[in-house]
């Protein structure tokens, strides 16, 4: 952290509005022309139970949620179940407070709500906090709130508190205010605002030596997360259905396409079941609409079955992955990344079928675009993997990122026209799955087209579409249908562009690898490192199916050690990577981290010295495989 960056918490009951509050304080530090990233931590609860957001705000670009963080605001829980300290979960009452105090930067400041909060119930406040340096300021938030109106405005109290203490602009927050109410609600809250920074002027010395950067960006940010990006480019791209059940992370995606679909004349549908959902986006697509489902971890485990029939039908389609923490129910609201083999290997029968693990929300943006591109080009569904911490976390983003033309385009879908000219077979239906075509790809036609009635089925079949078991017949079918992704992967590589993104150094000793969201923790990590002269490069893999081995050979023989660092426990793109080269065992290392939350920048950095160093074990909870000097 320096003294060019501010990291905000505000930490309170899941029900408190810590969420929304935090939204408002991360667009008025955007509009004031600072670069934002935040990142939650919330109970799998609906009310109650500890929850946190934190606000990274800099002049300059920032790539992750950085290493601590020095203003904490935090509102009490409203909702706590229990105060008793020896209950099953401790004295939930106090949580936001004293489970918010090991990562508070030395110096720091702590805003808490004196009536909620009973400093006297957290155990060695005064002793850590004198050790620390910490800068406390008791505010009755609740008692400012019920002076201008209800009690529920304490988290306006509490942004007008900190904004005192951190010399920040309240002009941004009250334009904010008047966006989102009026009336007598809007005239309440300016009063609270007001009043919670007028009483800590008076009260305290304001001077902390901790102030909001000054910043100004070069072009219109926009505030959006992964999830917004997945939606957004699936809507550009001409997706107009979809179908889903809710559960958590999937819902955002789920959420923000139903809320946008209707608007396009498009359709949104909740079914009883993920079983359900993937069939009814198959549906859909077989009739020519562009459609997407998804869910997270055990939901999408039941779309096996549907996403098989897929596969044999040829039948285009997108579906989204949300990780989070499991097996089973796990922990819902944690993040994870340990549904990459299930992704890849689920469902029976040699499989067919794309897969892309966006880092950020621009490239879940272009990601899903293409996914839609290349699922309808080539009749297959392609899967868009992503994981809580991609889905809840919120950064600034330039808008033109998504400022692009839209594609309604279905790919390899014959004209009427066209199907006149096409093979049929004697009894004139459309040979739909023709083997001996270019590139693997047998056009499709859409039911109602003329000259293009075929059979659709699970089962393996002749070019017409009929039940066949014919050796020589399944052969060729099976061939051509892999052989799609060969056809796929020349396309990728053709790219202006590769997916992947790389960091660091020229001549680098060590090579950190990485997949998905756990890139902008590994960006900044080796970053900060090659800044620093130490021989570090990175490589984040966005493109997972088909996998790009050309890019992943060059980068690992350019170095002497390979780190791969993800978010589980038993290194499954390690497996994936030694899977599809079937070398460079002895080269490669893992750093894993599976408690639930995602990787810090520090964390990273102390790994690699460890590597650079040879030997020592990291501090946090973290695991390094093989420890170093194994």
């Amino acid at each position: 952290m320096t003294t060019d960056e501010l990291i905000w918490r505000i930490s309170g009951g899941s029900g408190d509005g810590v969420d929304s509050t935090s939204q408002n304080f991360t667009k008025a530090l955007m509009r004031s022309g600072l670069h934002v990233f935040t990142h939650r931590h919330y109970p799998s609860r609906i009310r109650g139970g500890h929850t946190y957001v934190e606000v990274r705000a800099s002049a300059e670009p920032v790539a992750s949620r950085g290493d601590g963080f020095n203003v904490l605001l935090t509102l009490g829980d409203s909702f706590a179940r229990n105060t008793d300290e020896d209950a099953v979960y401790g004295n939930e009452a106090i949580k936001p407070l004293s489970e918010n105090l090991d990562e508070l930067r030395d110096g720091g400041i702590i805003v808490f709500d004196s009536g909620q909060v009973d400093i006297e119930e957290v155990p060695n406040f005064e002793e850590r906090a004198e050790e620390h340096d910490w800068q406390v300021f008791p505010v009755d938030l609740r008692g400012i709130a019920k002076e201008h109106g209800r009690e529920i405005m304490r988290n306006t109290a509490g942004v007008g508190a900190t904004a005192a203490l951190i010399d920040m602009d309240l002009d941004p927050v009250e334009d904010l205010m008047a966006e989102a109410m009026s009336g007598d609600i809007l005239e309440a809250n300016l009063d609270v605002l007001e009043d919670a920074h007028d009483h800590v002027t008076e009260e305290f010395d304001t001077d902390t030596g901790l102030s909001v950067p000054q910043g100004e960006h070069d072009e219109e940010q926009v505030l959006l997360s992964g999830s917004h990006g997945i939606s957004y480019g699936a809507i550009d791209e001409g997706c107009r259905f979809i179908s889903g059940y809710p559960m958590t992370p999937w819902t955002d995606v789920f959420t923000i396409m139903s809320q946008e679909l209707e608007e396009m004349g498009g359709i949104a549908e909740q079914v009883e079941d993920e079983i359900a959902a993937a069939a009814a986006a198959i549906g859909a697509s077989h009739a020519g609409a562009k459609a997407m489902s998804g869910s997270s971890g055990g939901g999408f485990a039941l779309m096996s079955e549907p996403l098989g029939l897929a596969e044999m039908t040829e039948t285009p389609l997108v579906l989204v992955e949300s990780m989070r923490a499991g097996p089973s129910t796990g922990m819902p609201t944690k993040t994870e990344q340990a549904d990459l083999e299930h992704v890849l290997y689920t469902s029976q029968g040699d499989h067919s079928r794309l897969a892309f693990a966006p880092g950020d929300p621009v490239e879940a943006y272009e990601q899903t675009r293409k996914a839609f591109e290349l699922a309808w080009k080539y009749q297959m569904p392609a899967i868009v993997i992503y994981d809580s911490k991609l889905a809840g976390e919120y950064r600034s983003v330039p808008k033109s990122a998504f400022d692009q033309e839209p594609n309604p385009d279905l790919g390899s879908t014959l004209t009427e026209d066209e199907l006149a000219d096409a093979p049929h077979d004697d009894t004139g239906r459309f040979q739909r799955f023709q083997h001996d075509v270019e590139d693997d790809v047998s056009p499709r036609s859409l039911p109602g087209q003329e000259n293009g009635r075929f059979l659709a089925t699970g089962n393996e079949h002749w070019p017409n579409g009929q039940i066949a078991e014919d050796t020589t017949n399944r052969v060729n079918q099976v061939d051509r249908r892999l052989g799609k992704l060969s056809s796929v992967r020349d396309d990728l590589n053709a790219m202006e562009e590769s997916f992947q993104s790389h960091w660091g150094t020229e001549d680098a000793e060590i090579g950190v690898l990485t997949w998905g969201s756990t890139q902008d923790s590994v960006e900044e990590a080796v970053e900060n490192l090659a800044a620093t002269g130490r021989p570090v490069a990175g490589l984040g893999v966005s493109e997972i199916a088909p996998f790009p081995e050309a890019e992943i050979v060059e980068f690992v023989e350019s170095v002497d050690e390979v780190m791969i660092v993800e978010m589980n426990a038993s290194a499954q793109f390690r497996g994936l990577l030694q899977k599809e080269l079937g070398a460079y065992g002895q080269k490669i290392s893992s750093l894993l981290k599976y408690n639930g939350e995602p990787f810090r920048a520090g964390e990273i950095e102390e790994a690699i010295e460890i590597e650079l160093n040879g030997g020592g074990e990291p501090t946090a909870q973290v695991t390094l495989r093989p420890a170093t000097g194994d």
